[in-house]
């Protein structure tokens, strides 16, 4: 399917992107369309589904729909999150979308514990689906809801919309991708300017570089609904429970900005605490020549003596605001 993608995009725009500013301009402003080749689409089927992710997940996964998404976490036992994930419902089964550079790891890890349950995990190969993210404002024809996380669903396509705007679409064979993208008045990006949507939305994903890096709750889980302190057990449970009600949490992800180059899972450090890494970048992206813009999970208390990039002698990250306001900030 990607032979599609790349067939409109010399139409549309030619072989080559725009400069990634300009890219990240179209993504804020409502007028792109990334193919997103970054995340893969993973579905839990059976009769036992519901039951077996409900004690897997963090968030509670009987409020799923087919007209209702969520976010939710996969942590180890220690608490420490091995993906995040965006889910709902389609047609009795689960559909799960997560980080591609963890996904086989993650699917393989579920398998373990399926045991005699009557489920069934299956990685949708990445030929057989499109992944697409679109701005709002590109898919008018395409009547999606601006409801944050609310699903619409059509024979072969559907169409999940984010918070802070902007839609991720999983169209399911080439006619359906051909059709959708003849109806989109976009211009294409990489998805790694796509990036921008989830880090103004305070949204990061967890990647093979932050796996078992941060509890939930660091990577302000709780705060966009991926964690659930009513539902039942499952697996770092007790951890996670004793880190929202016991004391005040130290680390929580912000958003940055800095005039450097950046990878994620580069660690940052501060004079507050010279002798050891006080956080982690968690997702990053170029907006203008110079400057990037990205969240990192740092230590709360470090902000006021300085957070620099890889040694207390890098690069100072500047704190924005998230869309969403801290409780123990």
């Amino acid at each position: 399917m990607s032979g599609q993608w790349q067939a409109w995009k010399r139409k549309y725009g030619g072989e080559a992107l725009r400069p990634m500013a300009e890219q990240v301009a179209l993504v804020r402003t409502g007028s792109a369309v990334a193919w997103l080749d970054d995340l893969r689409l993973m579905r839990v089927e059976g009769a036992d589904a519901e039951a077996f992710l409900q004690g897997q997940l963090s968030s509670d996964v009987r409020d799923l729909s087919e007209t209702r998404a969520s976010y939710s976490t996969y942590s180890s036992a220690k608490g420490r999150m091995l993906a995040s994930f965006l889910m709902w419902k389609s047609q009795g089964a689960f559909h799960v979308l997560l980080a591609a550079d963890v996904a086989e790891a993650v699917a393989k890890r579920l398998t373990m514990f399926v045991m005699r349950s009557k489920v069934r995990i299956e990685l949708v190969p990445s030929e057989s689906v499109a992944l697409l993210g679109v701005s709002l404002g590109a898919a008018a024809d395409l009547s999606i809801s601006s409801e944050s996380l609310f699903v619409s669903q059509q024979e072969s396509i559907q169409a999940v919309s984010l918070p802070g705007g902007g839609a991720v679409l999983v169209l399911a064979d080439d006619e359906c991708l051909e059709n959708t993208l003849g109806q989109l008045n976009a211009e294409a990006v990489s998805a790694q300017a796509w990036q921008i949507r989830d880090i103004d939305a305070g949204i990061a994903w967890v990647r093979q570089a932050t796996q078992e890096q941060f509890v939930p709750q660091m990577a302000n889980m709780e705060l966009i609904g991926a964690v659930s302190f009513q539902k039942g057990c499952y697996p770092g449970q007790e951890i996670v429970a004793r880190t929202q009600y016991l004391g005040k949490l130290k680390r929580r992800l912000y958003r940055i900005e800095l005039a450097a180059p950046a990878a994620v899972g580069d660690k940052l450090y501060s004079p507050h605490v010279p002798d050891q890494s006080i956080g982690m970048v968690a997702a990053i992206c170029q907006t203008v020549e110079g400057t990037f813009e990205g969240l990192a999970v740092v230590q709360s208390a470090c902000w006021e003596e300085g957070v620099m990039l890889n040694s207390i002698g890098g690069v100072k990250l500047v704190c924005r605001k998230l869309p969403y306001e801290l409780p123990d900030a």
